[in-house]
């Protein structure tokens, strides 16, 4: 048999297991940098199939690598598992980890006749939107000696190369002083008003801003009780724009917002976090192509989408793993509609059959194109040429 067909026997015979595991970590959802079940789930798994497993890697205890193979040409998957606090598993991360685990799995049983080592990153909390697991591991060396890197991401539909922003998530908090409401309000100072202010601010903002930008956020402390003149505010926040340049733009003018609520209320700010954003993804054209065609061959193509190739979707950490390395980040259907990511009928829809068959063809679209890039001598040589 050629080298794919070994590698889909391989996978074929852990099929049912990935589905199960998929399956448990959708049930046990946990938030970023908390998942303990899930990242011990995935090392057992392939620690089982004989990788050599690393857990909690540069200090990161739900961090892990696992690697098969000791060919020269290195290649990542990378597994995300972490949820959405309230909403669980609503970005279908339990399919991600488990599809990076299958591509590994069949992979790894032609690497050393390819000349391939491959490595499956276990990469926590993407959903944090600042910090996030793959920058703190790319920045911490997880990621050293790796030429290429890839995961498969559910969606309502497949997208080959889906418009991902850079984004920057940072903690608003607002302190003043509290006073009887009634009896003595003008011996007060009002962090609640700090951020009415500050988001008032941000909707005039938006006439004056690109029409790719984001903002968005959600108060985390509005104050104790009525009577009492709210000492304390807090709020979390996203910006996002098309590119980390672009981002730069936007975050002093909405960071002069917040600043504007403290000034005009008399209360302290401090802003805390957008220190380390999330890139905007470059997709490498030749991993796109090749994960194009085993996709097809797998009868997934991908439709026209017609907006929604050029409309911004979410961020992820894996830019930033694309500015380091030729990365591909193909969004993969798992015909929700109308139900999209992030939204509890979205959780629901991740262990449906058709979540489970967007694990089997991931997984196997990625091996595939794993395969190729070590066979395919112009791909080959350029990956290798970053050594």
């Amino acid at each position: 048999m050629d080298a794919k067909s070994v590698a889909q026997e391989r996978f074929d015979s852990a099929r049912d297991q990935l589905i199960e595991l998929s399956h448990r970590i959708h049930a046990h959802p946990e938030v970023g940098f908390e998942e303990v079940k899930a990242s011990a789930w995935l090392c057992e798994t392939l620690d089982q199939a004989g990788f050599a497993v690393e857990q909690g890697i540069c200090d990161l205890p739900t961090a892990f690598r696992a690697r098969a193979g000791s060919g020269p040409l290195h290649i990542g998957i990378c597994a995300e598992y972490d949820c959405l606090p309230g909403i669980g598993h609503a970005c279908g991360h339990n399919i991600i980890a488990a599809s990076a685990v299958g591509a590994a799995l069949a992979a790894a049983r032609v690497a050393d006749e390819l000349g391939l080592t491959i490595s499956v990153i276990g990469t926590p909390a993407e959903e944090v939107g600042n910090a996030g697991g793959k920058i703190l591991l790319l920045e911490r060396g997880a990621f050293y000696g790796i030429h290429a890197s890839m995961m498969v991401h559910p969606a309502p539909f497949d997208m080959l190369r889906a418009k991902i922003i850079a984004a920057s998530m940072f903690e608003v908090n607002y302190t003043g002083k509290e006073s009887h409401a009634s009896a003595f309000p003008e011996l007060g100072v009002n962090a609640a008003d700090a951020l009415t202010i500050a988001q008032t601010g941000i909707g005039l903002l938006r006439q004056h801003i690109r029409s790719t930008d984001r903002i968005h956020g959600i108060i985390t402390d509005g104050g104790a009780a009525p009577n009492v003149v709210p000492a304390r505010t807090s709020a979390k926040y996203i910006i996002r724009s098309e590119t980390l340049d672009q981002l730069d733009e936007l975050r002093p003018k909405v960071f002069r917002c917040f600043e504007a609520g403290a000034l005009a209320t008399g209360a302290k700010v401090t802003i805390e976090g957008s220190d380390k954003p999330y890139a905007e993804m470059h997709h490498d054209d030749e991993m796109s192509a090749l994960y194009r065609r085993n996709s097809e061959a797998l009868g997934r193509p991908f439709p026209d989408l017609g907006e929604w190739e050029t409309r911004p979707t979410g961020s992820t950490d894996m830019g930033n793993i694309s500015r380091a390395m030729p990365s591909i980040h193909p969004m993969i259907g798992i015909n929700s509609l109308p139900a999209v990511n992030h939204q509890p009928e979205f959780t629901a829809h991740c262990i449906t059959p058709d979540a489970d068959k967007a694990l089997v063809d991931g997984a196997l679209s990625m091996a595939w194109t794993c395969i190729d890039m070590a066979t395919i001598t112009q791909v080959r040589d350029r990956l290798m040429a970053r050594s």
